[in-house]
């Protein structure tokens, strides 16, 4: 499966931090921004994760939500957001429903051994619940300021 622009968002409901349940359809009205990351706490994903925490006030301005999504249990995702101030809930993905739906199960090499992992990748969904924007194979370095700044001018269109 694929993600096109303007296609609505998945209708799948996963668990997620603060005792919340996620579903990408249930923002109508809201934009949302999903950012798929492979694994808690490791220097990449903690690097994202701080710069979204970092930027919330201007995504909130923006009217845009975050959320992140990994593979990670809720414990592990509970220990993270709260270890490091994450003002936003992370969605735990074990059976990669969500990120199935998103096509970002990829496969990858790691010290010449290959398997399937996250490719990490953020997709922007409208207030009508539509794919407005995405981003694959994402760099960290100033990937955030890159949704803001789309998240800015859909808000300012709508």
């Amino acid at each position: 499966m694929s993600i096109t622009i303007g296609a609505p968002a998945p209708d799948i409901t996963l668990e997620a931090t603060g005792n919340t349940s996620f579903n990408p359809t249930t923002f109508k009205g809201e934009q949302v921004v999903i950012y798929f990351y492979p694994k808690d706490a490791t220097p990449g994903c903690t690097t994202e994760g701080q710069d979204f925490r970092d930027r919330m006030a201007d995504f909130e301005q923006a009217g845009t939500r975050v959320f992140g999504v990994s593979r990670d249990s809720l414990r592990r995702h509970e220990n993270f957001k709260e270890k490091q101030g994450f003002p936003f809930e992370l969605v735990s993905d074990p059976e990669e429903t969500l990120c199935r739906a998103f096509d970002v199960i990829k496969l990858k090499k790691l010290y010449g051994k290959e398997h399937e992992g996250i490719e990490r990748s953020t997709f922007l969904i409208d207030r009508e619940g539509n794919i407005a924007a995405q981003w694959r194979k994402v760099k960290v370095a100033g990937h955030v300021d890159e949704v803001l700044a789309a998240a800015q001018a859909l808000n300012a269109e709508g």
